[in-house]
């Protein structure tokens, strides 16, 4: 282990042989995109294992939100938090509205509810919450502010694959979930995404929109191109297949963190919430250097020089980007987005660093990170 990288992740994969025998179909019929059997498979499986009532598969979870947003004719603002991957914040600049950040909940790092109903104006047309880290949002109270302020409830739930709450799959909350299949993910497909939703009419737009506006033949509007291809989509069947033994062996490098971090002082470690089945996506580690004796960054530079890489994520908050400068205030020329607004979502951001977790870590090497974490605080004390 001592010279060997140690990265944040490392993309699961199913047997060689099984992934050459499911893509030997696709050799045979030249079919390689455009939707074809094992994109029809795919879609198949996810619903079943998702319990979702409609679901469209894309070539990405970044398109497949901005497109749904698209799709369902959201405008004007989008409440939603600055503590996650620029992704989210990209996708409702570019579907041409306006974020509306709002502070997070300090236990689990998702959209604070309380604060929520602060942020709505005549403007406010959707809340757009992410499931952080595995860690699904307060589900009930953001469903009860959605519905008796008449506003579309749009997840991201790109690290929530998987992941259950009282008996019942992330995909059954909101209006809408968008699921990202990127390689890093616990469930991926090379590159990919979907969204799973309720209402039937969604179907043909989401449908249309990733296929240049094409149906049967016939443009019926403008659209893009964010169809996932064969390749991934046998690529996902795989993995599937896979998915339990992923989650288990997560969660043994989970438990192996806890025993070493959980109750040292001046470090949190993510609990996982009450009536939750998790999967176990990251483990994020906040260090309060006052009491734990070293930052967060003092921390990540020592296992650097260790060869670990962990991965500050997510920071900076996305209200503390650069594009902030672009949105000015037309009358003051003041930033509209600005971080000391979210000052839990600010300090989190500071404090986080995700750990490395993947289903091929050895513990051994679970060991050496936090041997190499607690050597700082053993020569602080």
């Amino acid at each position: 282990m001592r010279n060997e990288r140690i990265l944040v992740t490392r993309s699961s994969l199913p047997p060689f042989e099984e992934y050459v025998e499911e893509i030997r179909s696709v050799f045979e019929s030249h079919w390689l995109t455009n939707m074809g059997e094992k994109h029809r498979i795919l879609e198949g499986e996810l619903k079943r294992f998702l319990n979702a009532e409609h679901l469209c598969l894309f070539q990405n979870g970044h398109l497949a939100l901005e497109m749904s947003l698209q799709a369902m004719g959201i405008q004007g603002e989008v409440i939603t938090t600055p503590f996650t991957f620029a992704s989210t914040t990209w996708a409702i600049l570019r579907a041409g509205c306006k974020p509306v950040f709002c502070d997070i909940d300090p236990v689990n790092y998702t959209l604070d509810p309380e604060q929520v109903e602060a942020r709505i104006t005549e403007r406010t047309t959707a809340i757009l919450p992410v499931h952080v880290y595995g860690h699904l949002c307060n589900v009930e109270a953001l469903k009860e502010i959605a519905d008796r302020r008449h506003l579309k409830l749009i997840y991201d739930a790109a690290h929530a694959f998987g992941v259950r709450y009282r008996g019942k799959s992330a995909a059954c909350f909101g209006d809408l979930s968008m699921y990202s299949f990127h390689a890093t993910k616990v469930f991926h497909t090379i590159e990919g995404g979907a969204v799973t939703f309720r209402d039937p009419e969604l179907e043909d737009r989401l449908f249309r929109i990733k296929n240049f506006g094409i149906q049967e033949n016939v443009t019926y509007g403008v659209g893009g191109n964010a169809k996932m291809n064969e390749f991934e989509a046998a690529m996902g069947i795989c993995n599937l297949r896979h998915l339990e033994e992923e989650i288990r062996r997560r969660e043994q490098r989970y438990l192996r963190y806890m025993k070493w971090l959980r109750g040292i002082e001046g470090i949190t470690v993510s609990e996982i919430p009450e009536e939750t089945e998790s999967n176990y996506a990251y483990f994020p580690v906040l260090f309060d250097a006052e009491r734990f004796g070293e930052s967060r960054d003092a921390v990540c530079e020592r296992l650097n020089r260790n060869e670990i890489y962990p991965r500050k994520y997510f920071w900076p908050c996305t209200n503390a980007f650069d594009f902030q400068k672009e949105f000015r205030d037309p009358e003051s020329g003041a930033p509209q987005f600005c971080p000391e607004e979210t000052p839990i979502a600010a300090r989190v951001s500071s404090q986080v660093l995700t750990l490395p977790i993947y289903a091929s870590l050895p513990l051994e090497a679970v060991d050496k990170i936090c041997t190499c974490i607690l050597e700082g605080r053993r020569a602080s004390g």
